[in-house]
């Protein structure tokens, strides 16, 4: 290891929630070793988005730190399903479907992570070697009123929501990976921090020393209120198209611009603190944004695609395609997406809804230079749009 215990810490907090303990992390890297850092992943989809690439980030960073990384497919896991965040019980996939996925998830996380430095590894190999009396036993290292202080099962049981039994041993079944493991260090998401908790109580159970965890935030997709998912349809997935990619994260709200610095940058931390205030002294943010996305385009793609989609935006946004100034508003739709005819309307570029829907049939509205050809175009909170009317009228609105 030839990096100093202090540089360590700070690559671990950069961006982090929370660390616990930060003395006993200490004490680890002060023996001079790699650690063993694991992270699980159960793939209940088969494709990744940005939000995802959050703890990938981390640990690639702990990875160029020299420490040794366990990338760990949930493959047994993934079939009794995660409670995390649910007020009903998931439905549990095939063994074919989780198949399918871990070899999607493993590949787009090579996209980041350094292959010839990663240990993969999937749980089944030690939990289905468990069997029907090694699971009792583990059950018996915890108890039922510990599990209810996770907080959606306390609250699906006060709202006398069932629960099923198989749920209890998530939490349990995550935590004995990491005595399998011997795992120094666990990362997660910040509604991962029971689950990483329990690793800990039941690596003192098994005699080990207890590991560190580190909990990473939820990345908020691109209406800048929800995590994001594929589900709300607020995503960007890691391997779309760089057009696709570089549009997206362009659309972003300037609040959440630097969100996304935080958390998806490979920016020094001083260059992009430099870069806000610049913003704030008077730096047009959309030039912030577009260095943004032409990093993350670069990252998932290369550097030769990031220019063809910086150019493609350019051409179409700002080399006459678009007027030099046009008018800008702010609406406010207490974080709902509003549809397109009212959005419209609100912004004045029309003077009713249905004058918007009249240009729509007529294929005469056009958002972001593309044409609205589905009345039924709802723009998320959070994004930022231009919208054309005609040939000649535009504006640029932010919905709140």
């Amino acid at each position: 290891m030839t990096f100093d215990i202090d540089h360590q810490i700070a690559v671990f907090r950069r961006g982090a929630a929370e660390l616990l303990v930060e003395s006993e992390l200490r004490a680890k890297l002060a023996r001079g070793r790699p650690l063993n850092i694991k992270e699980g992943f159960d793939p209940t989809r088969p494709d990744l988005h940005l939000g995802h690439t959050v703890q990938f980030n981390k640990l690639r960073q702990l990875q160029d730190l020299g420490h040794h990384i366990v990338f760990l497919v949930g493959d047994f896991t993934t079939l009794i399903g995660d409670p995390t965040g649910r007020n009903v019980t998931r439905p549990a996939l095939s063994a074919e479907e989780v198949g399918v996925n871990a070899k999607t998830y493993t590949d787009q996380a090579f996209l980041i992570l350094d292959r010839d430095k990663t240990e993969v590894a999937f749980n089944s190999k030690w939990l289905a070697a468990l069997g029907s009396d090694g699971m009792i036993r583990l059950a018996a290292k915890y108890t039922v009123a510990r599990m209810l202080e996770r907080e959606d099962f306390a609250k699906r049981y006060a709202a006398e929501q069932p629960i099923a039994i198989h749920e209890f041993l998530y939490p349990l079944a995550q935590g004995y990976d990491s005595v399998a493991l011997k795992s120094d260090v666990e990362l997660g998401g910040t509604d991962q921090k029971f689950n990483l908790l329990v690793g800990r109580e039941l690596q003192r159970h098994y005699g080990q020393e207890p590991q560190t965890i580190l909990t990473l935030p939820l990345l908020e997709g691109l209406d800048g209120v929800n995590k994001m998912s594929k589900s709300l349809d607020n995503y960007i997935g890691i391997t779309e198209a760089p057009a696709s990619m570089y549009g997206k994260l362009m659309s972003i709200s300037d609040p959440l611009m630097w969100r996304y610095y935080e958390l998806l940058s490979f920016r020094p931390e001083t260059d992009i603190a430099a870069l806000r205030r610049e913003c704030d002294a008077g730096r047009n943010p959309r030039e912030a944004k577009a260095m943004l996305a032409h990093e993350i385009v670069a990252r998932f793609h290369s550097q030769a695609q990031a220019d063809a989609a910086q150019a493609e935006f350019d051409a179409r946004f700002r080399q006459g395609a678009l007027p030099e100034n046009m008018p800008e508003v702010t609406l406010h739709a207490n974080g709902e997406a509003m549809p397109i005819a009212q959005l419209a309307r609100q912004s004045g570029i029309v003077d009713s809804t249905s004058e918007a829907l009249r240009l729509i049939a007529q294929r005469g509205l056009k958002v972001d230079g593309d044409v609205v050809a589905d009345k039924g175009l709802a723009i998320a909170p959070g994004a930022t749009v231009v919208v054309q009317a005609g040939k000649r009228r535009f504006v640029r609105v932010t919905l709140r």
